[in-house]
């Protein structure tokens, strides 16, 4: 029965409007949670028992403790405590991030070293490194620095003297623990997608400006939790130094009670002060998680220590007089953004690829005219993302050869000799050729404006300056000079593919790739994308776009290539392609698409 008719049967009071009433005067009375008020009732009185017997029981000696708390013993031994803290932490994280690299190195020589260096510092208790450190002297009578397996002998001291208590103990809280912290931060290494090594490298950036920018400011998000655990268990791993006879705060506290015979009341004060040491690295590490997690939330709640500082700069910084918005154009020129280079001709000759068993790419070739806009269409797992990593040497082929502009990707030729290129090469040599990945790639933890200038710094060598204001240009003909500041998350998904173009364009390449740009995006963001694509394929450089989008193909492109197995079955411009192909699979996969 229709819905209509369903309103006709009912009542006249049951379909007529309500008169307004007013609540205004009535009291509210909220849920109750029975449970909630019971836990509540519990948790009150636990801490009030607690509270009771502690301040109750004159066993507690709290006039003993208040004696003690800042007596100057104490206090130096604090220091002390203090002082091996920060040297352990520091230098057991700094020898633990080179182990963690060399770990994930590729020489397998290295990164068994490095595990072998872990095993056996992970293996051995603390209190054992540090008696077998302080009698060093027993197995060797002097420490020498020079060169190895030669008696060249640049200096030496005698083991003794130089390995003091002190010296034993900080050498020991490093040992242990660098090898804990070597696995915190390979397991944030470990923790970054791929998809930002792989954006790094595309970009051109230098090894060591990739993992110092790129990586490990990712990490630290994985990195910082366990990386304050182990700090606090090296605050507390410092009262075994006991065992040196060296006075740091627990040592001192049993000097004292051994004494005067005040056991509990002493060891309260130890307690109090680990507690506050606690406390403080607690606080801590609060601010630095939230420092490093720049770009994980949308809206992140506001920091106790940013705000102040803010106020604390603001209250000292002159005042600036307001200064109207220039809305930005929200069309993008290609000609105007920045001055243009030539496209470049990308040849393509007899390349296979193959991962295990499945050959990917099989007898590839495919030349691309300088300046034009090739688009690749096939079903997936036909080998299209895989060729165009390939021209940027993300994937290494197995065989054949790819090159731009006659200088080949991977290889330097010297006569009929061909070299493979080693990564720092490799690096230098993609800065000609662009890459927008599919799912965007953005660093999170970089702003917009950070995202841009990363590379034209690091590897073109422009100026800070000048490398700002040329990305200004770009995110202005991009319509999103507003977004400079934001992070990558508080983007809709078009413009954070939007920001991914310009990334790739700030290097002023040769050749741009674009890897399913708009698969990621929902349907009303499309539109977007391909008009910045579209205004872009008039500037004169060479694009290759893999695509599911037959339409924006059959507008854009100059030719289109249709794969199938990893090979290229057709070939043409795309009134021929698309509107009359020859290969009979050609005809099966247009069928099913448009």
């Amino acid at each position: 029965m229709p819905l209509a008719s369903h309103a006709a049967d009912l009542p006249a009071q049951a379909h007529a409007p309500s008169p307004g009433r007013d609540f205004s005067r009535h009291r509210i009375v909220p849920a109750r949670y029975p449970a909630r008020t019971a836990g509540t009732v519990f948790a009150g009185l636990v801490i009030a028992a607690i509270l009771h017997s502690v301040l109750s029981n004159p066993r507690w000696g709290w006039d003993v403790f208040a004696e003690w708390f800042l007596a100057e013993p104490v206090l130096v031994g604090l220091g002390r405590t203090l002082l091996l803290t920060a040297f352990g932490s520091v230098l057991g994280f700094l020898f633990g991030t080179l182990l963690a690299l060399a770990r994930v190195s590729g020489s397998p020589l290295l990164s068994g070293l490095a595990w072998g260096y872990v095993w056996l510092f992970r293996s051995i208790p603390l209190i054992v490194l540090l008696l077998i450190l302080n009698n060093l002297g027993y197995l060797y009578d002097t420490v020498w620095l020079g060169v190895p397996f030669t008696g060249i002998t640049l200096a030496s001291w005698q083991t003794t003297q130089l390995i003091t208590p002190f010296l034993a103990a900080v050498l020991g809280l490093t040992l242990n623990a660098s090898a804990f912290s070597c696995e915190i931060v390979r397991g944030g290494i470990l923790a970054v997608d791929q998809g930002q090594h792989e954006a790094a490298a595309a970009l051109g950036l230098p090894r060591r400006r990739q993992v110092t920018r790129i990586v490990l400011p990712q990490a630290m998000r994985t990195i910082l939790p366990t990386a304050f655990n182990e700090v606090i268990s090296i605050a507390k791993g410092t009262s075994q130094v006991y065992i040196l006879a060296l006075p740091e705060l627990f040592y001192t506290i049993q000097v004292i009670y051994r004494r005067n015979l005040e056991v509990i009341p002493l060891l309260m004060v130890a307690t109090v002060w680990y507690l506050v040491i606690l406390s403080v690295l607690s606080f801590v590490q609060r601010h630095v998680e939230r420092y490093y997690a720049r770009g994980a939330l949308r809206n992140p709640p506001p920091s106790l220590i940013g705000t102040l500082l803010e106020r604390w700069r603001g209250a000292g910084a002159p005042a600036r007089s307001a200064v109207p918005a220039v809305p930005a154009p929200a069309v993008f020129s290609a000609r105007s953004v920045l001055p243009v280079r030539n496209g470049g001709e990308i040849r393509i000759t007899g390349v296979s690829k193959s991962f295990g068993t499945l050959k990917v790419l099989d007898e590839v070739g495919l030349t691309l005219r300088p300046g034009s806009v090739t688009a690749i269409i096939g079903q997936s797992g036909s080998g299209k993302s895989t060729l165009l990593r390939a021209i940027n040497h993300l994937e290494r082929v197995d065989a054949g050869f790819i090159a731009i502009d006659g200088e080949l990707i991977g290889y330097r030729q010297d006569g009929d000799t061909l070299y493979e290129l080693k990564e720092k090469d490799i690096l230098a040599r993609r800065v000609d050729v662009g890459m927008v990945f599919q799912s965007f790639n953005l660093f999170p933890h970089l702003t917009v404006i950070e995202n841009l200038v990363e590379a034209p710094i690091a590897v073109r060598g422009l100026p800070r300056a000048q490398a700002l204001a040329e990305a200004r240009e770009l995110l202005a003909r991009v319509g999103l000079a507003d977004k400079a500041d934001a992070f990558p998350r508080q983007l809709s998904g078009g413009q954070q593919q939007r920001v991914a173009i310009a990334r790739a364009l700030a290097l002023r390449p040769k050749v741009v790739l674009f890897d399913e740009p708009t698969s990621a995006l929902d349907p009303e963001l499309v539109g977007e994308v391909l008009d910045v694509i579209k205004e872009l394929a008039r500037s004169g450089t060479t694009l290759v776009i893999v695509t599911h989008e037959i339409g924006f193909a059959r507008e854009v492109a100059d030719q289109v290539v249709f794969m199938e197995g990893g090979r290229i079955l057709e070939q043409g411009p795309p009134s021929r392609v698309l509107a009359a192909p020859d290969h009979p699979r050609t005809r099966e996969f247009l069928a099913k698409v448009l």
